[in-house]
């Protein structure tokens, strides 16, 4: 414990160079941690996007961009599913409910689905959370839009505000629909999931706005259909973009999945949400690794900056070194002065890091979540993060044991007559 003592005197009698490596070590140990600490939330926020769907139901493609483009509303769909294999998969008696998904149209940037109001009682996210409605109410009206929450903060929309939605999903849209403006009826609570960015219609609505539309351009042979001659046409949609399907008994998913791909009316595929989320962070990884590898780099450097400013101090400490051995300090001791003091400069710099961690997650973590949909929480560090704490101190001395082997051999040379 003395050596402790007298190696905090000697890193106090140093203070601004300690001050300086106390200062990069802090900044790596804060980047590598929340590397880690945003990798973990980023995939427990991916996870928690869909809960209690069973089924995930679209055009024969591919597990991952299905799952992109019916619950991440990134992408595309291929093809279109048949309102008539919608009903047949809402009809089968394995099936408890089914949330009808159509996509293709945008407002402003920000996806419009067209559904049903069976998708504000069924969907869930998190540990099995509903959407609650925040302002108004769900749409009931065939020109109703329901905002989520992002989008109405972003573009400053209240209840009752009148929008009116484009063909596409361009940022910048050439073509709208202006004959068939939407009023804002409800706005949804923050959900930190694609929910939040995203606008609901009804599939009647939808189709509304394209029911004098072919080809994704204005029908000239329909001639314009104005909105309140829309409300007197069958509306019923000719397909939709996906389905998400809860099932009355988890053990008739592998079943009911393998009924869907062999299902002879057209090319359809269903796929298990949680195992294409795991195929989605898999393929993710490499740049999860890539960060991590560079944010150890990053701690490798301060740690050199500590080593650095050990080894050129021991020219200027030769003669403190020989007064210790004057008063009965023997070589080890040395040693193991300078070890004490790479690991106090090390756990300085890591409890600074971690001072850094919270204090820029207490700033970050609204604005984070609102933006990005990412929850930052102000937790203890986890068991995995203790490690990588430890993994620095240990690192620390490791890399100390440079500067204290040379103080050891020239304590063992030195004497009182040291050359300056």
């Amino acid at each position: 414990m003395y050596l402790f003592r007298l190696a905090l005197a000697s890193v106090s009698n140093r203070r601004f160079t300690a001050l300086l490596t106390v200062f990069a070590i802090a900044l790596s140990a804060c980047l590598l941690l929340a590397v880690e600490r945003v990798r973990t939330e980023a995939k427990t926020s991916f996870a928690s996007t869909i809960s209690g769907t069973d089924l995930v139901v679209g055009a024969r493609s591919g597990a991952v961009n299905l799952l992109l483009y019916s619950v991440f509303r990134i992408g595309n769909a291929t093809n279109n599913i048949r309102w008539d294999s919608y009903t047949q998969l809402k009809e089968n008696p394995r099936v408890k409910w089914a949330i009808p998904l159509s996509l293709g149209d945008s407002h402003r940037g920000y996806r419009v689905l067209g559904t049903n109001l069976s998708y504000f009682e069924h969907y869930h996210y998190g540990r099995n959370q509903p959407l609650l409605i925040q302002e108004g109410r769900p749409f009931q009206d065939l020109f109703d839009v329901v905002l989520g929450a992002e989008v109405a903060e972003a573009l400053q929309y209240n209840v009752g505000d009148q929008i009116v939605l484009a063909h596409g999903v361009s940022i910048i849209s050439l073509v709208d629909h202006a004959d068939k403006p939407f009023t804002v009826v409800g706005i949804l609570a923050r959900t930190g999931t694609p929910v939040d960015r995203t606008l609901h219609i009804s599939l009647e609505g939808m189709e509304a706005l394209h029911v004098d539309w072919q080809n994704g351009t204005p029908a000239r042979d329909k001639g314009h259909i104005s909105a309140e001659q829309a409300r007197q046409l069958d509306l019923t949609p000719k397909g939709i973009t996906a389905v998400l399907l809860g099932l009355n008994s988890k053990i008739a998913t592998f079943s009911l999945q393998r009924t869907i791909n062999e299902y002879r009316g057209e090319p359809l595929m269903a796929i298990l949400p949680g195992v294409a989320l795991q195929e989605l962070w898999s393929l993710m990884s490499t740049a999860e690794q890539a960060l991590f590898i560079v944010s150890l780099f990053v701690v490798l450097t301060g740690l050199i900056g500590m080593l650095t400013a050990l080894l050129t101090s021991l020219n200027e400490r030769r003669r403190e070194m020989a007064i210790l051995r004057s008063v009965g300090a023997r070589p080890g001791h040395i040693f193991g002065l300078l070890m004490a003091e790479a690991f106090a400069l090390a756990l300085m710099g890591v409890v600074a890091g971690l001072g850094l961690l919270y204090a820029g997650i207490a700033v970050a973590q609204a604005p984070v979540q609102a933006h990005y949909g990412l929850y930052l929480p102000l937790t203890w560090p986890s068991a995995y993060e203790w490690r990588l704490l430890g993994g620095i101190l240990g690192a620390a001395l490791l890399i100390g044991c440079l500067p204290a082997w040379r103080a050891y051999r020239q304590s063992l040379t030195d004497g009182l007559s040291v050359r300056l």
